[in-house]
């Protein structure tokens, strides 16, 4: 959770940054764009790459490795004298940050039981808020007493700390027997990574996080900008204010899950626990579309509505892996999922930025981000089949 906290907070430094890192280097809302699409693709690309790494690798040494990796990039921001530089640190910092979620996915596999591990992943996505509210304030304060540039020199120092904590702490043994050892489920290790990308559900889950996470990545990446731009907002006003719906979210992650494995514990099938929350999440998320229509406070307060309804649903896609997959390929797929969702906001990032920059309103954008997680939910109720564990005879089937 912890890391997961530091990842957000790490992407959240240039956008809140960007208006005291423009009076240095110019930056216009199309350039704007490609720093944000250019740290998704990368950080799409590494959803699957981390995936891997950490199944051959597993959780403790591809986890040092990778957050070491991000916290370098992260600290690289503040070196760039102009825009190419920048570019490329955003660029690293994707491939570092992809990893993050694949692995603490692994974790929940490997040690959390089935009715319990929403509630735990739900935790962990808590730590996406946790980054996401400290980040206009801490962000701010370090504006208005320093330079931008120290901004991303604490921020990487601060993930360095991370590593030291974990190479101390976690050696993947505990006094309790980890779930792994006790896990029925078929071993996949014959299965080939084309035959797991090639199953319908997995599919399925894929096709949903691109279409939700081209909403997501918008709100958090432009969320401030929105606020310098549309409604005039001063540096000191987004950290009073800009917190607001960051936090919201970390409730949504916890109560989807916390619903959901409610639910579970009631007796209700894997299937109906976990597309009933899905399905409630995503029904809330067009009330972003009035956004543009109202005043700030109730713009801030239907952000903070969709904010917790998407890290809901987030928590929520992010457990079925876990729930369907043997524990050798939970990594992989969880890499797949995420794979789509950055992929959604690195190319819906490139089409805010052309639609803004060619005289179209944050009026467009909103109608269209209120739509995505609706037809992500259909996607899964349609064509994904029930959500079940795998057993012997899918996987024979899968193989032949």
């Amino acid at each position: 959770m912890v890391a997961i906290a530091i990842s957000y907070f790490d992407r959240q430094t240039l956008p809140v940054a960007i208006t005291a890192i423009q009076h240095t280097i110019s930056i216009t809302d199309q350039q704007f764009s490609y720093l944000q699409s250019a740290f998704l693709l990368s950080y799409a690309a590494a959803y699957i790459g981390g995936g891997l790494l950490l199944d051959m690798l597993g959780t403790r040494r591809g986890f040092i490795l990778i957050m070491l990796w991000w916290s370098i990039a992260c600290a690289l921001h503040g070196f760039a004298a102009g825009f190419g530089l920048l570019l490329f640190a955003r660029f690293l910092l994707g491939l570092g940050e992809g990893g993050g979620f694949p692995a603490a996915i692994r974790v929940v596999s490997e040690w959390i039981a089935p009715q319990d591990r929403s509630t735990a992943v739900g935790i962990i996505n808590a730590g996406t808020a946790v980054g996401s509210v400290l980040a206009p304030p801490l962000i701010g304060l370090v504006l208005l007493h320093s330079d931008w540039r120290m901004v991303f020199f604490l921020s990487g120092a601060v993930g360095m700390g991370w590593v030291l904590w974990w190479t101390a702490s976690y050696n993947g043994e505990s006094a309790l027997t980890p779930v792994s050892a006790l896990d029925t489920r078929v071993p996949s290790h014959q299965l080939k990574r084309s035959k797991l990308i090639s199953i319908r559900s997995v599919q399925t889950l894929v096709f949903a996080k691109f279409m939700s996470d081209s909403a997501w990545y918008f709100l958090l990446f432009w969320l401030p900008k929105y606020l310098y731009d549309a409604r005039h907002f001063n540096i000191k006003q987004v950290s009073y204010y800009g917190w607001i719906p960051y936090a919201a979210s970390g409730v949504g992650s916890f109560l989807g899950g916390y619903f959901s494995s409610r639910l579970l514990r009631r007796g209700w099938s894997i299937d109906g626990a976990r597309k009933t929350a899905l399905g409630l999440s995503a029904a809330l998320m067009p009330l972003v579309m009035l956004v543009p229509l109202v005043p700030v406070h109730f713009a801030l307060a239907l952000f903070s509505i969709a904010f917790c309804c998407q890290q809901s649903w987030s928590g929520l896609v992010m457990t079925v892996p876990a729930d369907i997959l043997p524990l050798s390929a939970v990594g992989t797929v969880s890499g797949f999922v995420g794979f789509g969702g950055a992929l959604g906001g690195a190319i819906f990032g490139f089409v805010a930025g052309y639609l803004l920059q060619h005289g179209f309103g944050y009026q467009t954008l909103f109608i269209l981000v209120g739509s995505f997680h609706l037809i992500g939910f259909l996607a899964i109720v349609f064509l994904g089949g029930r959500i079940r564990p795998f057993d012997s005879n899918d996987l024979k089937k899968l193989e032949a």
